[in-house]
């Protein structure tokens, strides 16, 4: 049986609405593609990466950081440029420059094996999200990866996002 992939983003969610999205969508392996897993400040400090892996585990969703799937410095220094070129601010940014896309596909997505990523997530990975912090997908690296692993192996890609409707399921807080 093929996986599903799912991308998701934090931006935009709280602390519960995240973590449902995550349960809703029968999430089994969260692969954290940040280069740096940690954030800045109290309403997204629930994904930094000690409080993400505990939380994921009460939750019996095993976590794996890829740090092969995360943009490099130079790769996110020059998206900053874009933005502030642009005027935009990363958190309501709805796209990636081609400057970006370009560099990311060449230094990450160049040399990245779908087939080896879906042997290092484990044959058990039946619904996969890989994840960043930017809230639409189409302004993160992880559209980038997700599109190259559902094309190579074929796979359904679902994007979740913070406007997506709930099921009533609760959380254990």
């Amino acid at each position: 049986m093929k996986p599903k992939l799912i991308t998701i983003g934090v931006y935009g969610f709280d602390r519960d609405s995240f973590f449902q999205a995550l349960l809703d969508a029968r999430v089994d392996t969260f692969c954290d593609i940040r280069l740096r897993r940690g954030m800045r400040g109290a309403e997204y400090a629930f994904v930094n990466s000690t409080r993400l892996q505990q939380e994921l585990q009460q939750l019996s969703i095993r976590y794996i950081h890829m740090k092969d799937l995360a943009p490099s410095q130079n790769i996110r220094n020059q998206q900053k440029i874009d933005d502030k070129l642009h005027k935009q601010a990363k958190r309501t940014r709805k796209t990636l420059e081609q400057t970006f896309i370009a560099a990311y596909e060449a230094e990450c997505l160049s040399t990245f094996d779908p087939a080896d990523f879906i042997q290092r997530v484990g044959s058990g990975a039946n619904v996969i999200s890989l994840f960043c912090v930017e809230r639409d997908p189409q302004a993160c690296h992880r559209s980038l990866a997700a599109k190259k692993i559902a094309q190579d192996l074929n796979i359904a890609v679902e994007h979740i996002t913070p406007n997506r409707t709930l099921s009533p399921q609760k959380l254990n807080s």
